[in-house]
């Protein structure tokens, strides 16, 4: 059964009340599209899998991402996005063997990342450069939560330079600014 972006945005509303993780979901749609358009993948199914891998974490940050493959299961949702949801999460041990699924660990922790520095911005993320967010990922106490290891490490496994990931997060965030409140 095929999904749609209005389906997963639907069940996203479900269960995300918060803005700040919306806005995060939305980030990550949108760094998966350019990764989709990079990479050669199906688009939409790449966009879904971007908003939806955080979906669970609202409601059951203790079960995540686990309680969202459940429902995603559920709903019949394809295996191609269970695997990757899952794989996004370090500790579900899950692998990544699918370009999606590496795509979805190398902009989840960078999507936040790059929202951090684009709040601390006069201009948001009008004109925000790879090196300036390589500053920061040098600055522990700056974003301290957000997890610099799993940064470099999905970089890593992508196989690409960082300076090219980070330009394509960052590029994906600015075609959406006005949604992510910038």
């Amino acid at each position: 059964m095929s999904k749609t972006r209005a389906q997963a945005w639907q069940l996203l509303k479900e269960h995300v009340q918060a803005e700040s993780l919306r806005k995060h979901c939305l980030a990550v749609e949108a760094a998966m599209a350019s990764c989709a358009q990079k990479y050669d993948g199906g688009a939409e199914l790449w966009q879904i899998t971007g908003l939806l891998h955080d979906f669970d974490y609202e409601q059951w940050p203790d079960q995540h991402p686990f309680k969202g493959v459940e429902i995603l299961r559920e709903q019949n949702y394809p295996d191609e996005i269970i695997q990757a949801v899952l794989g996004h999460a370090v500790y579900s041990g899950v692998a990544r063997e699918s370009q999606m699924a590496k795509c979805l660990f190398a902009v989840d922790e960078l999507c936040g990342f790059v929202m951090a520095c684009a709040y601390v911005r006069p201009t948001k993320l009008e004109g925000l450069e790879p090196k300036s967010v390589k500053k920061r990922l040098k600055e522990k106490s700056f974003a301290a939560k957000i997890n610099r290891e799993e940064i470099a490490q999905a970089i890593a496994e992508l196989g690409v330079s960082e300076d090219v990931h980070i330009a394509l997060v960052i590029k994906a965030m600015q075609g959406i600014a006005s949604e992510l409140g910038f």
